[in-house]
Order: structure tokens, then sequence, then C-alpha cells
């Protein structure tokens, strides 16, 4: 108990006490300032459900979460095939692929506005050079706004994940694939047979985190659209940022991180019991 109790501490002081104020926070009435005015009890809950963007908020934000992770899945497990293989300069690919996640988040997102910029873009630049397009194009103020910065949501999710699968790669043992040889099995064969399963718990690993984190993205999106116009490209996250800092309503707001809390352990939930985590650990 006596080594326990340092990381109890920590738990409760990093991870319960911030959840039991927001809790708090979604049932006060406070001010813009940050007085708390009194007892609020559901009427913060109440006035976010009337809110009329609210559902079009929620559906994009599920998406949004579902497109980068699903996306950074896949491209992720051929990533990590192709780190794992033996091939000269693979120490300076494995490097070059951690840049995106090594730099910060925020200015990867800037650089990509600037790229797509329907001026001075250099997006736009290319494709008109290459007729592609006949004038610029504003990238990030239609519906293909969602699209971009799901790119770039892949773009940085890709080195962690990749990595997590490379690591997984590596701990599964030669003396598998030598059977499998023997045996006669081809290289997709192999790979669906042996490799993927397992895989599995890499997989839910890397697949858990990237839920969570994307569902909390706020500098993506913040930074190349602003959540706008409108609430247009909004999730979750900038729509709580908009409701405390926009609104003024603190409390709402709170109410707002508490439904997107439990959005987040639903989503992580369902996707616990659809690939059956405890046979991962049995």
């Amino acid at each position: 108990m006596v080594w326990l109790g340092p990381s109890i501490v920590l738990i409760a002081v990093v991870v319960l006490w911030p959840v039991a104020e927001m809790v708090r926070t979604s049932v006060q009435k406070i001010s813009s300032s940050g007085v708390t005015l009194g007892w609020r009890g559901l009427g913060n809950y109440s006035d976010l459900f009337e809110q009329d963007d609210l559902i079009p908020v929620v559906l994009r934000t599920l998406l949004w979460v579902g497109g980068v992770v699903v996306v950074t899945m896949v491209l992720s497990l051929a990533l990590g095939q192709l780190l794992n293989a033996r091939f000269p300069g693979r120490r300076v690919v494995r490097w070059m692929v951690i840049v995106p996640w090594a730099a910060s988040v925020l200015m990867t997102a800037l650089i990509w506005k600037w790229m797509l910029d329907n001026y001075s873009g250099v997006v736009n630049r290319i494709l008109l050079d290459l007729g592609v397009l006949d004038k610029p194009v504003n990238w990030l103020a239609g519906d293909s706004a969602m699209l971009w910065m799901m790119w770039v949501a892949v773009f940085v999710s890709l080195p962690f994940t990749s990595f997590v699968i490379l690591a997984g790669l590596q701990a599964i043992p030669g003396d598998v694939y030598e059977a499998a040889r023997v045996d006669g099995a081809g290289t997709l064969r192999t790979y669906f047979t042996i490799t993927l399963p397992l895989l599995r718990p890499a997989v839910l690993i890397a697949a858990i985190i990237n839920v969570i984190n994307v569902f909390n993205s706020f500098p993506i999106i913040w930074a190349m659209t602003g959540g706008g116009p409108g609430h247009a490209t909004d999730t979750t996250t900038t729509f709580m940022y908009k409701l405390a800092f926009y609104d003024q309503s603190i409390g709402e707001s709170g109410a707002m991180a508490v439904v997107n809390f439990v959005l987040i352990l639903v989503m992580v939930l369902l996707y616990l019991r659809a690939t059956r985590w405890r046979e991962e650990i049995g």
C-alpha cells in the first residue's frame, strides 16, 4: 500500500479532481469572470440541449473521429510494415516519420492552412500549373474544409500509431513465420492469419488512444477554420470553447464538457466490446 500511495494521489489529483470540477461546473451558474453565482442544477444541460447546433456538431464529431481513426489505422498498418522491413536507410526513414509527431500540432495546422490559401497557397499553385484547376479554390471555406482538416489530423496521428504497430510487429516471434513458410503459407495468408491476429493488442491500444486524442483535438480545427463559418466545421471541443468564451456561458460549456466526456467513454467501451478486449489479456 505504501508503494501504491503516490500513484493513488497522482490519479486523484490529475484525473479525479478535474473530472469532479468539470461536473461541478456543469451544474453551477458562473459569471464570465469565473465567479460562482450559485446552483443551477440541470439548467445548463437544458440550455445545451436546446441549442440548434448541438446535434449537427455531435454528428460531425462522430464523423470526424471515425474517419480520422479508420484512415490512420489503415495507413499505419501499411507504414508499420514498411518500417519493419529491412532496407538501406531504414533508420533515416524512421526518424523522418517521427517529424510530424515531434512538431507542434498548431504549427503543422497553420502550415497546412497557408498551403491551402486560395491566393498564395502552394496547393492551388501546383494544381493551376498542372491545369487541374481553372481558378483558385478556397479549400477551407466549403465542403472540402472538413476533409482537409481530417487529412491533417491523420498526418499528425500517423507517426505514433505507426510506431505502436511497429512495436507490435517486432514482438511477433520469428519462429511463427518460419512455421508458416514450412506449411507453404503465402504472403497474404501469413499476414491475415498470423500477423493481424497477433497485432490485435497493438491495434487495440493505438485505436483507443487515437479515439481519445482525435475526439479532443482542438488546435487543428481552431487554427485552420476556427470551427467556421458559424458552426459549420465545429466539433464538440471547439463548440465547447465558443460556448465559454464567445457566448460567455461557462456552465453550459461545462455541461458540453460532461457530454463530450460521456461520448468518449461510450465510443471506447463500444470499441472494446466489439474487439472483445478481454481475450487480449486473458
